[in-house]
């Protein structure tokens, strides 16, 4: 997952154009993108969505979340369509996964559809308690995809009066989160999903801050508009350069019979450096 693109649930030309605009995952927004006078909409509009995308791209749904009352009626209307995924928004941790796991094996018998089959994803940084609680993910649920974080939420939840400083680069709160979100990702190894570049005509920014997000080890970013995702494509996508390096330090290694350490071109490479090898490998979806 490398893109994952937030759609109004309640539009249908903007379902139209989320679905064309070539993200990895399509994520059907019943929450913040929804008035609450077009929640029912949503809800009818986005089972048909789901079953159009006819496995062009994965399709998650953001739900409201479970202290509204109204995750229910989300599932409800959309697991009988399949989506790939549960976004889940205001996660406080472990705990709540748990609880949409439950929800969604009852909701999948209803819809005669096999236990365990819909993944989840929560936004696990919306509050200043679910941003201390990240590292109650760790074996929550098989369901557990990937984990990602919000600032804008967590913003409001601590009086915050801007995410950024004069040279827009997130301040300490935000930059914690943000970390504590890639180390819980990694614990449960489980892909990291970097959060939203708010700014959608400033491309520029957005690659900037992918590149930093790619380095640090974050294998995708979440996106606000089309126009996002073929800068977030290129980024998060192996170069050519990192493939065959990745392929040499796991061929370096098998040819040695597997040992602690080997040596290439007069550098030393050890075990973290082979799963780095192996884990992009997986990213490129190539073989050794």
């Amino acid at each position: 997952m490398r893109s994952l693109l937030f759609v109004p649930g309640d539009s249908e030309s903007k379902l139209e154009k989320g679905f064309a605009a070539g993200a990895d995952v399509v994520i059907v927004d019943l929450e913040d993108s929804v008035a609450p006078a077009n929640k029912p909409l949503a809800r009818q509009l986005a089972p048909d969505a789901i079953r159009t995308a006819g496995g062009s791209c994965r399709v998650f749904v953001r739900v409201n979340d479970l202290g509204t009352g109204h995750t229910d009626e989300d599932l409800a209307a959309v697991v009988p369509a399949r989506p790939d995924g549960i976004i889940l928004p205001k996660a406080q941790g472990g705990a709540d996964v748990q609880h949409l796991a439950s929800k969604l094996r009852v909701a999948e018998i209803e819809a005669g559809l096999p236990d365990g089959g819909i993944g989840v994803i929560p936004i696990v940084t919306e509050t200043g308690l679910a941003t201390l609680s990240t590292a109650s993910y760790a074996n929550s649920s098989p369901r557990l995809k990937g984990l990602t974080w919000g600032a804008e939420d967590l913003s409001a939840a601590v009086g915050a009066r801007s995410t950024r400083d004069d040279q827009g680069r997130y301040t300490d709160v935000f930059r914690f989160a943000r970390t504590v979100t890639l180390l819980a990702a990694s614990a449960c190894d489980v892909a990291a999903i970097d959060t939203v570049y708010v700014d959608f005509r400033d491309l520029d920014g957005l690659r900037s801050e992918c590149l930093e997000a790619e380095r640090d080890g974050f294998t995708g970013k979440l996106a606000v508009h089309p126009a996002q995702v073929a800068v977030i494509n290129e980024v998060f996508t192996p170069s050519a350069e990192a493939v065959g390096h990745a392929r040499n330090v796991i061929s370096a290694f098998a040819a040695a019979g597997n040992p602690g350490v080997v040596a290439i071109d007069g550098k030393m490479y050890d075990i973290p450096h082979l799963k780095r090898a192996e884990r992009l490998l997986a990213r490129a979806n190539v073989t050794a």
